[in-house]
C-alpha cells in the first residue's frame, strides 16, 4: 500500500490527466507508457480505437479519442435509453459523455464529472466540436458529486474508481444521487481476491490505475454495502499478473 497520504495522490492523479489533456489539445495522444491506465507504450487513439466500436470513433472528435485513458468502453455494457439522465465519473476529455448524450437524445441529459480543469476545458471544446447539446460538465471529486440525491439514472465510469483513495465514498456518493432502481455500468481494473494490496502495488503505481484497484471480492462488498443489488464484476482482459480490466454492474436497491 502506497505511504503517501489521500492528498498527495490526488495531487498526482490531477497533475498526470492535466499533462493527457494538454498533450491531446496538441494532436499528441495522451503519451501512455508503463503503468498508465491505457496499459502498455501504445499511443491512446490506438487503445480507443480498440475498445470503441467504427461507428462509434466516426461520432468523436479526435481530442477527445486523443484524451482517452480508459480501460474499458461503460457505454456498451450501460444499455442507455432515450430521456435518461446519466452521470460519468472522472469524464476526463469526454468521449463517453459524449457517446452517452448522442444514446440518450435530446430528451436526455449527461453529466461529466472531473477534477481537472484542463480535461474540462478540452470536454468542452470536445462536446462542441461533436454538436451535443445535452451535456454539462461538472468541477468537483467523485468522492463528493456535486448533484442532488436521486437525480440521475445511471453512473458510468471508466477506468476511474481505482483512483480514488476513498472508495466507499465513491460507491456511497454513486448510490446516494441515483434514483431508485437506477443502474451502474463501470470499467476499471480490478485484482484477483488472491493478490493483497501489497502485491498490487508492486504490479504497478497508484496513479497507473493499479496499487490502488479493488479486488472482485472487494468491488461486490463495497457496492452491497453501499445499497446496490444485482452486482456483478465480470474481468475482460488481462492488464498484469492477476490485475485486469473489468465491468461492474449493479442496480440500486
Amino acid at each position: 500500500m502506497s505511504t503517501e497520504t489521500a492528498e498527495t495522490l490526488r495531487e498526482r492523479v490531477r497533475e498526470r490527466y492535466a499533462a493527457a489533456a494538454r498533450a491531446a489539445a496538441d494532436g499528441d495522444g495522451c503519451g501512455c507508457g508503463d503503468g498508465d491506465c491505457c496499459g502498455d507504450d501504445r499511443a491512446s487513439a490506438d487503445f480507443a480505437e480498440s475498445l470503441y466500436t467504427i461507428e462509434q470513433r466516426g461520432e468523436l472528435p479526435d481530442a477527445a479519442a486523443l484524451a482517452s485513458l480508459g480501460c474499458g468502453n461503460p457505454t456498451a455494457v450501460a444499455a442507455l435509453h432515450e430521456g435518461e439522465t446519466v452521470l460519468d465519473l472522472g469524464s476526463g476529455g469526454g468521449i463517453d459523455v459524449i457517446l452517452s448524450a448522442k444514446r440518450v437524445g435530446p430528451a436526455g441529459t449527461v453529466y461529466g464529472l472531473d477534477m481537472t480543469d484542463e480535461m474540462l476545458t478540452l470536454a468542452g471544446q470536445n462536446a462542441r466540436a461533436a454538436g451535443v447539446a445535452n451535456v454539462h460538465f461538472l468541477k468537483g471529486v467523485i468522492e463528493a458529486i456535486p448533484l442532488p440525491a436521486e437525480s440521475v439514472d445511471v453512473v458510468i465510469s471508466n477506468c476511474v474508481v481505482n483512483l480514488s483513495t476513498d472508495k466507499a465514498a465513491v460507491l456511497s456518493e454513486t448510490a446516494r444521487v441515483l434514483r431508485p432502481g437506477g443502474r451502474i455500468g463501470i470499467a476499471d481494473i480490478v485484482a484477483e481476491d488472491r493478490v493483497t494490496p501489497e502485491e498490487r502495488a508492486k504490479r504497478g503505481s497508484y496513479v497507473g490505475c493499479i496499487a490502488g484497484a479493488l479486488s472482485q471480492g472487494e468491488y461486490v462488498a463495497g457496492l452491497e454495502a453501499a445499497g446496490f443489488v444485482d452486482v456483478t464484476v465480470e474481468f475482460t482482459h488481462l492488464v498484469a499478473d492477476g490485475m485486469h480490466s473489468a465491468i461492474v454492474k449493479a442496480r440500486k436497491g
